[in-house]
Parts: structure tokens; C-alpha cells; sequence
């Protein structure tokens, strides 16, 4: 009875309305909603489970019928390299979602519209019995009126149908992943439902200009009034949008302008509202300060709509192989995220919607980690993360789920424009990713162009499309995926790949130095493993190969960490590249690919491959460029008693000079150092500095651990490691340093 009564109480502010005498009254239908499926398109009989929303199906209590199908637990790892997702091992379904919801009677003679934020897949709403209408979209807003069917001073009854993955129009912009093998279906975003005057802002973009000192506020104006039906009827209404612009923490008002125009009936009118800023704080990651729009639509009658949005001061901006945030250059270092992919994770739960949980991953550790970027990979996310990107300082590249399949080009026109509108506010967002690893004439040289016509302050990415194929060209996603997998792709380059070697150049280095447009390497490592230490579905042969077969989780552990810091050495000791995001951060357990958390996902507890990463991200650094000689089974040993003669890499992505000193030790297999030699260095901004060192070899055989600490001054130490073989040994046994 207890958690009943805790239930009821915690349920009742997402009943809860805001409301005033004019403008826009909303009601948050976020909560418990009753749930089932059926096989035909005809809605349950009686309803036998409960559901949140915003959730995906698998939430459902009690769990659905096929829910053991969804998350299985493998026992052992079977390798496989992609999955068709028409090979079903389930009853595709029909899902259901009802509630009922009090409208209060003062409500009557306003325009409603009921809105799903994210819905997938194809999804259809009535309400009392009226279907409204249905929609393929799933990454972006489902809107219908709801006027015509609302009963005012009583509940209503609201019915919402969300259909299969494989049930998806050929024409809806939503692709394939084919790491993917479960697709679930469900509400995955806010569920609201809103009353205006007779004419609305349905949506409302702001659009920052730091260089220009203005924001230009686009607005799209929904007006209700019925079209001409006689001759001399009216077709337009005089309307007015106040926009006003305000600091979002103190309330304080920064600037103000009215713009009168004509919007057409029963249709949009775009609206346009340019304003000037004198003084205003610029949006960083180092300090994310917000500001909100408010934008006010009056009639002849009164106000008729008010609505708000935040939004960041910064620009982003691509200059030569560069990308420049407010006008300064930046060098971006991350990661990714594969939202769509979690979902298929046994501990997946509630988590993606859990803000205390949201904001650990996407706040708490990058912080840590020295990154201000993530790729939202295969798949956007609830609107409600990029408010805490906005919100604590981090940058986003958000792609949309096209690597396979993609649908109809007026269908992406479509879509992707809505895309544009509904999460082009968030200064956290800093360029849309169209494509992964992928080509499409339409989008690359139509689409990408007209939407950047709507949208100028943000880059776009069009997967593997090149200068050679489209005409805007602003960056590319080299994805330098290096050692075995090499010998497992047709054409690939199939080159010893000398780990550790900063200066290694296939010919995928060697196109990125060349290339004009921005190189943000946004995937690399091929080296995944699951949470419990086993390789992934793709990395079954790597590990054989590297380790053995049978090789413990923490042999695979250490090696995983080991590789990842050494490869992000390496490419980020390029000075032509413009970003560095390792993949991958949050995946599925079980999956093709993995994450570096170990246990269950919802403690969120590191493996040694994020504890390495706070060194190899570091802003300023120094790395060794050396070839590992533990796992790359180099012909020789080093020479015991011999001078070693090797290079540091200093790198440095900060806007000034960096000095410190190098402490260079090496430590035998019990962990036993000495200081080989301490040096000062003066790291330039955004250039790669070698610095000679040479030390001398130890004359017992054995296996040794290089390391080379950079420590700027008042900050803390930065570690760079390298495993060396000396003399001829029986055997090598290193020292695990923590990190």
C-alpha cells in the first residue's frame, strides 16, 4: 500500500498543467500509461500491463511476451561481422499505449495539439475514438490538432499505436544498422499535450551569431482559421511576434524587437526576426552560459501563443582543415555514443531516461577525461540530453541512423528539415551528421546545401562523401580502424600496423594529411570487448591473434586499454587532424562492439582502458614514439646495456604555450625505478614538437616499462607508456602501472 501511495504522489506533477489566462497551456503526459500488444492492427480488448513514458516496450509491466527474445544472455562470444534485421526471432506486434487525461472545461474554444517528441516505429494517435492521423517518423516530433476531438471538463481518452521496425515504410528516413539485432519500438520521448489561441508557433529556431553580435529567431506559425471556402474570404491574419531575450539563471531581459506578418490559414507561415546583441556572454564548454528566447504571438484578440526556448551564443565554424568555436580554434577530443544499440541491452532498463544517470555519463567523466566532444553514433537521443550538454558544457555531433538503407528523398527533405527545427537550439549541437560511413548524392549535394541555408551556424558531415563527390565540403570521417581487422577487409591495407610508431602513415594517414576539408577521426580502436572482460561478436580474431586463444578477461582488459591510449597517441600527434573521438563509450553488452564499463551499466564503473584515457586525451602532452614490443612480436630485443634513442611527441591543444618537464623512468618487471633523465619543455600551441631523448638500457634481460610523465606546470602529471623487450629472456613479465 505504501509504494502504491509513493506511486500516486510521484505521478501526480506529471498530470500537472501550466497554465495561464492568455498563451499556451500545457499538460505533460509523461507517466504511467496502460500497455499491451496485439497481433492485428485492432487495439486490445482489455488492457493487462503498464508502461512509462517516456520508455521503449521493453519496459512494460508485466514484460511482454517476447522480452527473453530481446535480451538474451549469451554464455560465450560467437563472432559475426552484421546482421539482417528481417531474420526475425520474434512476433512482430502491435503496441499499444492508453491513458485517459481531464481537460479542464476553460480550455474550450482553444487549438489543441497532442505531441510525441520521439516515437518509434510508425506511429498513430486517437483520441475519443478519432484517429488523428499516423506517422513514419522516429527521431522526430509526431504532432496532430487535437481540437475536434477533446471533451472539455472531462477525461479523455487517449489511444496511441506504435507499429514494428520491419513494418517501416519504404519511404521513412530511418536506416539499418547492421550491428543491430533487435530494434525496439515504443514512446522514447516526452508526451505533451498543449492548447493555444487560434494561432500558434509550432516551431521556433534560434540561431546565435557571435561574430555578428544578433540571434536570428525563425519562427513556424501554425494558424487554425479555415481556408477560403467563398470568394473574398479571408486567407491571412495579421499577427505579431514578440521575441524577447533573457540571461536563463538571473531572468534578466538583454534585448527585445517586434515583427508584424501576415500568416496564411490553415497552414504555416515562416516568421523572421533578426536581433542585436550589444553585450552578451559567449557559450564554451569551460563556461556554458544560456540564455532563453521567449516568443510571443499576438492577434487582433489578445495573445494568442507564448512559448520559449534556450540557446548558447557561439558560433562553429570550419576554416581550412580546422574547426573554430566563437572564432578560436579548437581540437576536439571524445567519443561515441550508440544510443539505439543500448537500447538492445539486457541492463538497459530505465537508465537512458534517468537524468542523475544521463548526467554521470555525459558530464561526470568526460570532465575527467579531458573531452568536449561525443558523436551521438547510429541514432539521436531524448530531447532532455542535449539540455544537459547545453547545460554543462559539452559538444555534440548528432547523427541520424542512416549507415544502410535510408527511404525516399522527399521523405529525408522531410524529415531531416524537422531535424533542423526541433533540435537546432541546443549550442551543444555542433554539427549534424547525415550519414555514417556512407554515400548519397541527394544528401550530399542537395539537401545538405538547402538545410544549411536554414541552419548556417552549425558544419555538416555527409559519412564518406568526399571534395570529390559533393560540393560543400566542410569535413570528413576518416575512420582509421588499424592491426588485424585489416586482414579481415577486401582492399584494405594489410601492412604490419607497429602500435606505438607515431609516425606510421598508410595510406589512410597519408589521405587525411592530404585533404582540404576538416578530419575528424570519429571511430577507431577495433578492439571491443564486453563488460565482463570476453571480446566482442567483431573482435573474437583480434584477440586470438594478439593473445592467444583463451586469454583471461584481464589479459584482455589490459591490452584493450593499452591499445586504445597508443592508437589516440598516435592520431592525435597529427597536427592535420581537427578531432580524435574514440569509439566507443556506451554501447550493448552482448553487442558486435562494446563500451569500457565493466559490471552492470547502471553503475557506470570504468575499466583501465577510461582510467588511460584521462592521460591520452589530455590537452597537453608528450607521447613516446616507440613501437611496442610486448604484443607487436617484434624479430628483436633491445641490445642490454645499449643507448635507446627515441622521440617524444608533444602535443598541445590549448590557445597558448604550455611548459613543464618530462621525468622519463624505467620500471622492471617488480616495479623497481629509477629517473633516466628530467627535461624541460615549452609545448606551442596546435603543433606537434619532437623532443630527442636517449636513455641507457639496463644490462639484465627482461621485459620493462618505458613511461614519460609530462607534468605542466601547476597541473598534474601526464603518462605515456611503451613495453620493451631487453635481451634475450626465457620469458617477459611486466609491471602494470596504475594510471
Amino acid at each position: 500500500m505504501k509504494r502504491f501511495l509513493l506511486s500516486l504522489i510521484l505521478s501526480l506533477p506529471l498530470l500537472a498543467f501550466s497554465a495561464s489566462q492568455e498563451g499556451r497551456t500545457t499538460i505533460n503526459l509523461n507517466g504511467t500509461w496502460q500497455f499491451d500488444q496485439t497481433l492485428t492492427a485492432f487495439p486490445p480488448a482489455r488492457y493487462t500491463r503498464t508502461i512509462p513514458v517516456p520508455g521503449l516496450v521493453h519496459l512494460a509491466q508485466p514484460r511482454i511476451e517476447d522480452y527473453d527474445k530481446f535480451f538474451k544472455r549469451p554464455g560465450k562470444v560467437e563472432a559475426q561481422t552484421q546482421y539482417n534485421l528481417y531474420n526475425l526471432d520474434y512476433t512482430p506486434r502491435y503496441n499499444w499505449y492508453r491513458k485517459m487525461v481531464f481537460v479542464p472545461k476553460e480550455l474550450e474554444g482553444k487549438e489543441g495539439m497532442i505531441t510525441v517528441r520521439k516515437s518509434q516505429y510508425v506511429t498513430q494517435i486517437y483520441v475519443n475514438g478519432m484517429d488523428l492521423g499516423t506517422s513514419m517518423a522516429c527521431y522526430t516530433p509526431v504532432e496532430f490538432p487535437v481540437t475536434r476531438a477533446v471533451k472539455y471538463g472531462q477525461e479523455n481518452e487517449i489511444l496511441i499505436k506504435v507499429g514494428d521496425r520491419v513494418w517501416l515504410p519504404s519511404e521513412a528516413a530511418g536506416g539499418t544498422d547492421k550491428e543491430k539485432e533487435h530494434y525496439l519500438p515504443g514512446i522514447w520521448d516526452d508526451v505533451l499535450l498543449s492548447f493555444t489561441g487560434a494561432v500558434r508557433v509550432d516551431r521556433l529556431l534560434v540561431l546565435p551569431s557571435v561574430a555578428g553580435k544578433k540571434i536570428t529567431v525563425k519562427a513556424q506559425i501554425r494558424n487554425f482559421k479555415p481556408a477560403q471556402i467563398f470568394y473574398g474570404d479571408a486567407m491571412n491574419d495579421s499577427v505579431t511576434l514578440d521575441i524577447s531575450v533573457a540571461e536563463k539563471l538571473s531572468g534578466k531581459v538583454i534585448a527585445n524587437k517586434t515583427g508584424r506578418f501576415m500568416a496564411k490559414r490553415d497552414n504555416h507561415t515562416e516568421a523572421v526576426v533578426e536581433i542585436p546583441l550589444s553585450h552578451f556572454t559567449k557559450w564554451t564548454p569551460d563556461q556554458p552560459f544560456l540564455y532563453v528566447t521567449t516568443a510571443t504571438l499576438k492577434t487582433d484578440k489578445g495573445i494568442s501563443d507564448e512559448t520559449g526556448k534556450q540557446f548558447g551564443m557561439r558560433d562553429f565554424t570550419r576554416q581550412g582543415k580546422f574547426f573554430y568555436l566563437n572564432g578560436e580554434k579548437i581540437i576536439l577530443r571524445g567519443t561515441n555514443v550508440t544510443l539505439q544499440r543500448f537500447f538492445e541491452d539486457p541492463d538497459c532498463s530505465n537508465l537512458v531516461w534517468d537524468k542523475a544517470w544521463v548526467k554521470k555519463l555525459l558530464v561526470d567523466y568526460p570532465k575527467q577525461l579531458n573531452w568536449n566532444m561525443m558523436r551521438i553514433c547510429v541514432g539521436i537521443a531524448p530531447d532532455f540530453w542535449y539540455d544537459i550538454a547545453d547545460e554543462y558544457g559539452l559538444m555534440f555531433q548528432n547523427e541520424w541512423l542512416y549507415w544502410q538503407n535510408h527511404g525516399w528523398d522527399d521523405q529525408i527533405r522531410k524529415e531531416y528539415t524537422d531535424w533542423v527545427w526541433s533540435d537546432g537550439n541546443h549550442p551543444s549541437i555542433v554539427i549534424w551528421d547525415a550519414i555514417n560511413e556512407n554515400w548519397d548524392n541527394y544528401i550530399g549535394n542537395a539537401l545538405i546545401p538547402e538545410l544549411k541555408k536554414l541552419d548556417p551556424t552549425r558544419i555538416w558531415d555527409a559519412g564518406y562523401m568526399t571534395g570529390d563527390q559533393m560540393a560543400m565540403d566542410e569535413m570528413d570521417e576518416p575512420h582509421p580502424y588499424q592491426g588485424v581487422v585489416n586482414w579481415l577487409q577486401p582492399g584494405a591495407n594489410r601492412d604490419f600496423y607497429p602500435l606505438g610508431n607515431l609516425d606510421f602513415n598508410p595510406k589512410i594517414m597519408q589521405t587525411i594529411n592530404d585533404a582540404s576539408s576538416a578530419q575528424l577521426v570519429n571511430e577507431y580502436g577495433w578492439i571491443w570487448l564486453w563488460r565482463n572482460g570476453s571480446p566482442s561478436k567483431l573482435t573474437v580474431e583480434v584477440f586470438d591473434h594478439y593473445l592467444g586463444k583463451n586469454s583471461s578477461a584481464e589479459q584482455n582488459v589490459d591490452f584493450q586499454a593499452y591499445w586504445m591510449q597508443l592508437e589516440t597517441e598516435w592520431l592525435r600527434s597529427n597536427p592535420n587532424i581537427a578531432g580524435v573521438l574514440a569509439f566507443c563509450y556506451l554501447a550493448n553488452n552482448y553487442g558486435y562492439t562494446g563500451d569500457w564499463f565493466a559490471g552492470n551499466i547502471k553503475e557506470l564503473k570504468p575499466t583501465a582502458t577510461l582510467d588511460w584515457f584521462q592521460h591520452a586525451f589530455a590537452p597537453a602532452a608528450t607521447y613516446i614514439n616507440l613501437t611496442d614490443q610486448r604484443y607487436m612480436r617484434l624479430d628483436k630485443a633491445l641490445l642490454p646495456g645499449s643507448t635507446l634513442l627515441f622521440n617524444l611527441a608533444g602535443i598541445n591543444n590549448l590557445p597558448k604555450p604550455v611548459s613543464g618537464k618530462v621525468t622519463v623512468k624505467l620500471y622492471n618487471e617488480a616495479g623497481e625505478s629509477s629517473p633516466l633523465q628530467t627535461i624541460p619543455v615549452k609545448l606551442p600551441s596546435f603543433l606537434r614538437t619532437d623532443i630527442p631523448v636517449g636513455i641507457e638500457l639496463p644490462m639484465k634481460p627482461g621485459g620493462y616499462l618505458l613511461v614519460a610523465a609530462f607534468t605542466p606546470e601547476g597541473g598534474k602529471p601526464v603518462l605515456s607508456r611503451r613495453y620493451l623487450k631487453v635481451g634475450d629472456a626465457a620469458s617477459y613479465s611486466y609491471w602494470q602501472l596504475n594510471p
